[in-house]
């Protein structure tokens, strides 16, 4: 993971108060409405099977899904043409939850007798188990662009029913029959469980399968009463797979390990995840529950259980300055060739004390060992957790390494580690860590701005959380004026913007974080005809960092309500205190089937002197301004500046006109040619007679 800073922002701050400042400019995602799967479909006015199940002719009769609905452990796939830009990028987010948490792949159709097309219909959703029908579509519509809809609706594909549906269901909710849609009743039917299998896992109230509280109602009252009204809020939450969904799906397909995960470690077990310390260092990593000068807790557990967390704690007090301790995971084997590990580290030590990231890769025969650095830790805060991702790209088997390494300054602890994790996935580009968040919750500061950060192609952004409207959170991306600005493309194209809220959970496929993505469209304008996303000193507004530094923020564009206040309590998305928000801004303009020219920067400034007339759209293309012109079934503008009409009608007569023209030309020559052989011959026998005569007269 990289933070790259803006080079004029030199102020530490994790967080950029917006008091004093302007109120700002900010859109909502689809028009801020938070709706789930079946109130989309509802809107829509559309009457499927429990709200989002297409339902064949066998299984309205039946039911049961059996071994033949099952698919493969690969599943084939196709992304329409017809599919949003954010909607693609988000569906292979999904796919890899899916590999995190289980056995279930998916890979791009190649000929097999039946795969899952998806597709943008109307609305959300999917049918139960594999149909055998060959193309089986699934449905991600508009407003269906959330990572756990479309979760949700694979779990269809995949064999699930709503888990509302089972046969206990009375046992832990109640329905609330007269505040149901009229029409609407059969969606809470419950089936027993020869027809619906619960797998022996008990009522999941967590299930990302589970209706929420006020499903297919007629007002504003709940549905569903949960029996244990702590969980009231709880179903229908759509952040993740619950530890149960998972359970199920991998019992289902028999999966005995997930794809991509790859370790998880909270040193809770004496044997330490089979982690080994070396011979060739100066000190030994300790297992430990706290430590005398500052850390009074591990990370996994933070304080709820004194003396029972457990992390592996580096003494640097103990040893002189470039003493190391060297701590090695067991042998692990990739398989994508690229990998993440994330862990938590306190230091209670110097300032200067440092923490180096190695792997030792193996060659085949085990004979051989490389160990590269990868990273280096420097400067690492005192008195809290923190939260690191480093990148890996390890293809043979191989170990990670930790070494600590005491610095020149005092120390009266050392570095400690905790809670960590290694899987086949992308690390996220950057960490926005927000402490002491509680208190921030209902203050005069409870809006502000993150710092400001880089994407990976280059462009400057920040977040803004607005906690003014509780128990609504919102979330918004801005671009900003940054360095690379000159270089870039503008309108800003085809970034997709991915936040989460991270739940801190010690492993990481027991985790729920709330995930929320959206992407830049470089054809999206307001209402003045100005890009959305244009660079921001173009459109944007200008402001102030606190010291002093002017620069420009461009509109935000985000999430309403990210999440309510109730789920941010829920699980370990504060911890100590601490929020985490992960943020990548990734390119996926590879995933643009349609190809057409982008809208550029100075597209406006290039077409002032360029007029396309007839209503022509003045577009850049290869740096110079070109027309492009209206057409219609049978009529089209043409010309470099539209200025010529065309026609199907012109066409033909113009067509007409040239045959009839070619024949009349063609008839011409034809009748020149003949007149002008005719002539030749006539010419020829009296002038072979004169030539006789004076052949006769020389020869006299």
């Amino acid at each position: 993971m990289t933070s790259w800073y803006l080079p004029w922002f030199l102020c530490s701050a994790a967080l950029l108060l917006v008091s004093g400042m302007p109120t700002p400019e900010i859109f909502d995602v689809d028009n801020g409405l938070d709706r789930d799967i079946f109130d989309i479909n509802e809107d829509l006015g559309l009457d499927l099977f429990e709200g989002d199940i297409i339902l064949d002719e066998i299984q309205e009769r039946n039911a049961i899904i059996g071994e033949r609905y099952r698919w493969p452990h690969t599943i084939p796939y196709v992304l329409d043409d017809s599919l949003e830009m954010n909607a693609r990028g988000v569906i292979l987010k999904a796919f890899e939850r899916y590999r995190l948490k289980s056995c279930i792949d998916f890979k791009p159709w190649s000929g097999e007798p039946n795969y899952i097309s998806v597709f943008k219909g109307n609305g959300c959703w999917s049918s139960v188990g594999k149909q055998l029908t060959g193309i089986q579509e699934l449905s991600i519509g508009e407003g269906c662009d959330k990572i756990a809809t479309v979760q949700h609706e694979f779990l269809h594909a995949l064999g699930f029913w709503h888990e509302q549906s089972r046969s206990d269901r009375n046992d832990y909710v109640s329905i609330i029959w007269n505040r149901i849609i009229s029409g609407k009743e059969r969606n809470f039917d419950f089936y027993d469980d020869q027809v619906i299998d619960s797998m022996n896992v008990p009522y999941d109230y967590s299930s990302v399968m589970h209706y929420g509280k006020t499903a297919f109602g007629n007002g504003s009252e709940p549905t569903i009463v949960t029996r244990v009204p702590d969980f009231m809020d709880v179903i229908g939450q759509r952040m993740d797979f619950s530890d149960s969904d998972v359970l199920k799906l991998n019992q289902l397909y028999n999966c005995s390990s997930s794809l991509s995960f790859m370790e998880s470690c909270d040193f809770e077990l004496g044997n330490v995840c089979g982690m080994i310390q070396s011979s060739a260092d100066s000190a030994d990593w300790q297992r430990l529950s706290e430590v005398s000068e500052g850390l009074e807790s591990d990370h996994s557990n933070m304080g709820r259980c004194r003396g029972s967390g457990f992390f592996m704690h580096f003494n640097s007090s103990s040893v002189n300055e470039g003493a190391t301790a060297i701590l090695e995971s067991r042998i692990l084997y990739p398989k994508r060739g690229f990998q993440c590990l994330q862990f938590f580290l306190y230091n209670s030590g110097s300032e200067d004390d440092q923490l180096n990231i190695y792997i030792r890769e193996y060659s085949t025969a085990h004979l051989s060992r490389t160990l590269t650095l990868v990273e280096q830790i420097k400067d690492i805060p005192s008195g809290s957790w923190q939260l690191y991702h480093v990148t890996l790209n390890a293809t043979n088997k191989f170990r990670v390494v930790f070494e600590g390494v005491r610095g020149a300054g005092a120390s009266l602890g050392g570095l400690s580690i905790d809670d960590i994790n290694l899987s086949e996935t992308r690390c996220p580009h950057h960490v926005w860590h927000i402490r002491n968040f509680t208190q921030l919750i209902g203050s005069p500061n409870g809006s502000f701005y993150s710092p400001p950060f880089y994407s990976s192609k280059g462009y400057a952004f920040q977040i803004y959380l607005n906690l003014d409207s509780l128990p609504k959170i919102g979330m918004y991306f801005h671009l900003i004026s940054g360095a690379n600005d000159d270089h870039l493309e503008w309108p800003c194209p085809w970034q997709q913007v991915t936040i989460t809220i991270l739940d801190q959970t010690p492993d990481i496929r027991q985790r729920m974080s709330k995930q929320q993505s959206l992407t830049t469209d470089p054809f999206l304008t307001i209402d003045n005809g100005n890009y959305f996303w244009d660079r921001p000193s173009k459109v944007g507004a200008q402001v102030i960092f606190p010291n002093g530094t002017q620069f420009q923020r461009g509109r935000g564009r985000g999430f309403p309500n990210f999440m309510s206040q109730e789920m941010l309590k829920s699980r370990d998305f504060i911890k100590g205190d601490d929020v985490y928000i992960l943020l990548t801004v990734e390119d996926i303009s590879h995933l643009n089937t349609q190809n057409d020219p982008l809208p550029t920067l100075n597209v406006n400034d290039l077409c002032t002197s360029f007029r396309c007339e007839n209503d022509g759209i003045c577009i850049l293309q290869n740096g110079k301004a070109e027309c492009r012109c209206r057409s219609g079934d049978d009529w089209w503008y043409m010309g470099e500046r539209c200025e010529k009409r065309g026609s199907t009608r012109d066409t033909i007569v113009i067509a007409t006109s040239s045959t009839a023209a070619v024949f009349a030309l063609m008839l011409i020559i034809t009748l020149v040619s003949v007149y002008c052989t005719r002539k030749k011959y006539r010419k020829e026998p009296s002038s072979r007679t004169v030539n006789t005569i004076m052949e006769n007269q020389y020869a006299l």
